[in-house]
């Protein structure tokens, strides 16, 4: 396996869907520019969901009509087949299908419940382009917030369901941020033994102080793709304090430092993370940001 590193940006995503502060397009692009200028090559760029419940994603066919495309993959987030058919007219590379493993959650996630979304997904599969990649998130995937544990056994028999029209990747999200580095090897393994080709991908939550230590646990059980917003910004709207994804920049370090390549310069990340700071307009939890690399300088 290869031991190089996929860092997905959800900075424009998942990173502002729950700021108050409502990022305009001028400034969406600044940002995005600057994460492509650190490394940023495949960049989950907004949701295609109600603006009236989300108002960060109001703008999600402008601001897609103004990306700069050159040697890019952007994602699109979708919540059901509404959203699906506006990210499929706007060309979107890649679909992501959010499927949520309690019934508490989808419903106010979504509106629905888990069997009823495993349901859209088969039409949502039925008719995505050929050309359009597709993704499957299993959000709640460690842990629910109303609910409490997940069972490895309900993450098994909805994927069971879902590959009945398999996605090209499924990510895995502790949306909540409550899953230990145990909980990742378990899941992950348990993934990997039931459908070995299928491509996993890591979406962390910060929320408790594990988002790093689960990270480097996917990694050692064999995922090479991980998502992650600068400064560590992010939180679901609809999941009790759900904060912050794991730093991109952060999480740039930790591997870098390992000598596990990932494609970012991590001064640039930094200068990134602080763009974003300053259009938000309080400080992000991102660490690197404060202490920077190191060695800084041969100087330092």
């Amino acid at each position: 396996m290869d031991n190089d590193v996929e860092i997905v940006d959800v900075s424009l995503r998942d990173g502002i869907q729950n700021e108050k502060v409502i990022l305009g397009l001028d400034a969406k692009i600044r940002i995005l520019n600057a994460a492509i200028a650190a490394g940023a090559r495949r960049v989950e760029i907004t949701s295609f969901v109600n603006p009236t419940r989300v108002p960060q994603m109001a703008d999600a066919e402008a601001f897609c009509a103004e990306l700069p495309r050159d040697g890019m993959r952007y994602i699109g987030l979708v919540l059901n087949h509404r959203g699906f058919l506006r990210a499929q007219k706007v060309g979107i590379d890649e679909i992501n299908y959010a499927i949520v493993l309690s019934d508490t959650f989808s419903q106010r996630n979504q509106g629905m419940s888990t069997a009823e979304g495993i349901t859209q997904w088969h039409q949502i599969a039925a008719e995505v382009e050929d050309r359009t990649k597709t993704n499957v998130t299993f959000a709640a995937g460690f842990g629910c917030p109303f609910e409490g544990e997940v069972p490895v056994v309900r993450l098994l028999d909805v994927l069971d369901r879902v590959m009945l029209n398999p996605p090209d990747e499924l990510t895995l999200a502790d949306t909540i941020g409550v899953a230990s580095p145990q909980n990742i090897i378990e899941r992950v393994s348990a993934v990997r033994a039931r459908y070995p080709d299928l491509p996993i991908r890591l979406h962390l939550h910060n929320t408790r102080n594990t988002g790093l230590a689960n990270a480097w646990a996917g990694y050692q059980a064999g995922v090479r793709s991980f998502d992650a917003a600068l400064g560590g910004v992010g939180g679901c709207p609809f999941a009790p304090r759900a904060t912050g994804n794991v730093p991109s920049e952060d999480l740039v370090y930790m591997f870098e430092r390992s000598n596990i390549e990932t494609g970012y310069d991590l001064e640039k990340a930094i200068e990134a993370a602080k763009e974003l700071e300053a259009a938000l307009g309080h400080t992000v939890p991102g660490m690197l940001m404060k202490a920077g690399g190191f060695p800084h300088s041969q100087h330092a």
